[in-house]
């Protein structure tokens, strides 16, 4: 908790006195001491999955600085890992992308791949004002101009950007504008507007093959 005077953006804080706190080799955060709660009800099975040993296994990756600051990274069930054996947790990259105005959603993709790629869904109302500074139709839709040199050269900064958060293996080596955006409506986000990484995956499978064929 970042409590105050005791404040550092970008963390969740530090841990509540009376309680401790461990990183597994894998990433996650574990917990253990007066906040874990006791077990789910009458479930004993999920119980003994969450609590090893007293720890409290959350689900969360995350990593703790020099001052005892906690950042949280990811969720170990959505960790991607390469071909190669790299473990690449998406949300880093995912939201460095999302800060762009151009990008409305992004998910990246990479399990069992050659490198990290991702798909690239454009922001209506940032294309809109894209459009009017770059001397584009108005009219002109995001799959009109999704082979436009402009536009991919933007979104290729937006990538350059992002990859600046991760190590050289975790960078983003190729990426795809889909000509759509995603939406609770149309299936791509849950309602507190989380990706659905299967659903995206499937839809945009073509898309998804295109970025690992040869150029």
């Amino acid at each position: 908790m970042n409590r105050v005077g005791e404040e550092r953006v970008g963390t969740v804080g530090k841990l509540l006195p009376g309680n401790s706190m461990a990183i597994a080799n894998d990433g996650e955060v574990l917990v253990r001491g007066g906040v874990v709660f006791t077990g789910y009800w009458r479930n004993e099975k999920a119980t003994a999955e969450a609590i090893v040993n007293g720890w409290f296994h959350t689900g969360d990756l995350g990593s703790v600085d020099a001052d005892g600051f906690l950042s949280i990274v990811g969720r170990k069930k959505e960790i991607i890992v390469t071909a190669g054996g790299k473990n690449v947790a998406p949300a880093v990259l995912e939201d460095q992308l999302r800060a762009h105005p151009l990008v409305s959603q992004a998910m990246v993709v990479g399990d069992n791949r050659p490198y990290v790629a991702a798909l690239i869904a454009i922001d209506p109302e940032g294309f809109d004002v894209w459009k009017q500074h770059h001397g584009k139709e108005a009219t002109a839709s995001v799959a009109d101009l999704i082979d436009d040199p402009d536009l991919a050269g933007e979104i290729d900064q937006a990538v350059k950007q992002a990859n600046q958060a991760v190590s050289q293996a975790e960078s983003i080596r190729r990426f795809r504008i889909l000509p759509v955006d995603f939406t609770v409506l149309t299936g791509e986000l849950t309602p507190t507007l989380k990706v659905k990484r299967n659903v995206v995956a499937q839809r945009f499978a073509a898309e998804i093959e295109t970025l690992y064929s040869k150029r």
